[in-house]
């Protein structure tokens, strides 16, 4: 069983039934609710990750990052970066070290970097500052969108014959005489009512809220994350001015900040904000926002201003709590750790990041198996392809994402001409979608629909707010519920989106 329906909870779940294990998975709101679609969008070995020496999490993230972007091509994709630079020291310093990038992902290389003279720079990302540029090094990294990916792999464990639900919090742990944990209870979110589900063994997979799950285990258990908040700015893509990524090698706390054309739009981040606890919906601080907008104006000759921000965004990073001395967050590594509860038996997956999901499920189940001598076979989940997945996806179409289930949604337009209309002049989506993802993507809530699923709730959050009506009459329709739980549901997503703006 496993708690938890982010990265690492599904990670898990689709290692666990590769190997022909009995799964079933809950996660308290929907799946990638937190952190897991609130990240970079990147598919990355982490150019800074080699900087600090951590040679095997970059050999391990640059294999994973290949096997995704095989696996997934649907909602994954090459993208291209540029590294500005304006000293000739960097331009050794990064062209050789962005050599060693390419030489370390071996035989999953996905492009070699090489330099870029001054004129090729500006040609591509004609929006830089030109003063005392010296030229660039193109290098490729993976994007992917996050929150589908992960919509995806719940939907592959299903389509395995796993049991993954969403809206669905666990609330307890059930154990016997001994202390042994034997199930789980849990609580139905919108129904509101309560189960009792055994297991013969539970991985606690909830990233930020490990350690909730570790002190309703064990009250005195220390405590094993450190939450870091990354938030992120996404403006018009003119502002960048071209189809490649921009990457800022050393902003003022010693981070890298990128420039990444999304969906048409340019996300900007993040930062590395340190905070006491984590919560559901992180709000992004005003000096963070500061902080992103005064490092794109070092590079940038038009820089965006708070004025032009369409959606702000705030995720927060489950860094395993390091040993020994305390360092800052930019130094914790983002290997991943497995810790056991003594006298529960609770397995624990703390720490990680996107790319190395699959890694981290298929090193928590070896751990699980020989913890409690199931019989389940190798993992073969390196080879298993997604949900959705189709080699040769037509990009210009929103529908691309979808992969082969976009047949399904051109299906029910054809059947029924009305539900072609857009749900916004400014963006392609269609109330078809919005069925579709009632009926085939586990879609309960409007916010499930605006934020995870077309992800407009993060690419522009006053245009959510604008569709949120027209996908809650819909969703009514669909769900069989009343004009009660439509307003409720309006009402309820207008005061998230508020969040996600800039007074």
């Amino acid at each position: 069983m496993v708690i938890g329906g982010g990265a690492s909870g599904l990670g898990v779940a689709l290692d666990a039934l590769s190997r022909g294990l009995s799964v079933a998975l809950f996660e308290r709101h929907d799946f990638a609710k937190g952190t897991s679609s609130r990240s970079t969008k990147l598919l990355h070995g982490g150019v800074r990750y080699l900087a600090q020496g951590q040679l095997g999490l970059v050999v391990e993230s640059l294999k994973e990052r290949g096997l995704i972007l095989k696996n997934a091509p649907h909602v994954s994709s090459i993208q291209a970066f540029i590294i500005p630079v304006y000293t000739y020291w960097n331009k050794v310093r990064y062209s050789l070290g962005l050599k060693v990038y390419d030489l370390l992902a071996g035989r999953l290389q996905i492009g070699r970097s090489r330099w870029l003279s001054g004129r090729e720079v500006m040609g591509r990302l004609p929006t830089l500052q030109r003063s005392g540029l010296k030229g660039g090094v193109l290098y490729y990294d993976g994007q992917f969108d996050d929150a589908r990916l992960a919509l995806n792999v719940a939907q592959t464990c299903a389509d395995m014959g796993g049991c993954v639900l969403n809206h669905m919090e666990m609330t307890g742990l059930a154990k016997d005489d001994s202390g042994v944990i034997k199930g789980v209870y849990v609580k139905d979110q919108l129904t509101q009512e309560s189960y009792k589900v055994r297991a013969k063994a539970v991985v606690n997979a909830t990233g930020v809220f490990a350690d909730t799950i570790l002190k309703m285990d064990q009250p005195g258990a220390k405590p094993s994350i450190v939450p870091s908040q990354g938030t992120h700015l996404v403006v018009d893509l003119s502002y960048l001015g071209g189809k490649d990524a921009l990457m800022i090698p050393e902003t003022a706390d010693g981070r890298v900040l990128f420039g990444i054309p999304w969906h048409g739009k340019l996300l900007l981040g993040t930062t590395d904000t340190v905070v006491k606890a984590p919560v559901p919906e992180p709000k992004a601080l005003d000096e963070e926002v500061d902080f992103i907008l005064r490092t794109c104006a070092r590079y940038l000759s038009n820089p965006p201003a708070r004025k032009d921000v369409l959606s702000v965004f705030a995720g927060l990073r489950p860094l395993a709590a390091p040993r020994g001395k305390e360092k800052k967050t930019k130094e914790i590594s983002r290997r991943h750790q497995i810790i056991l509860s003594e006298g529960s038996r609770l397995l624990s997956l703390i720490g990680g990041k996107w790319t190395t999901f699959r890694k981290m499920g298929e090193d928590t189940v070896d751990a699980l198996v020989k913890l409690h001598h199931l019989p389940a076979g190798k993992s073969v989940s390196a080879n298993i392809r997604f949900h959705g997945y189709q080699q040769a996806c037509d990009t210009s179409d929103h529908l691309s994402v979808y992969g082969s289930d976009a047949a399904g949604i051109h299906q029910l337009m054809a059947q029924q001409p009305e539900l072609g209309r857009q749900l916004h002049p400014h963006f392609p989506h269609t109330c078809a979608e919005v069925v579709w993802m009632v009926r085939h993507e586990m879609a309960l809530r409007v916010e499930d629909v605006l934020a995870r699923r077309t992800g407009i709730l993060f690419l522009n959050a006053k245009a959510a707010l604008q569709m949120a009506p027209a996908v809650a009459r819909i969703m009514r329709k669909e769900l069989g519920q009343d004009e009660n739980w439509e307003r409720n549901e309006i009402n309820a997503f207008n005061t998230l989106a508020e969040r996600y703006l800039i007074n």
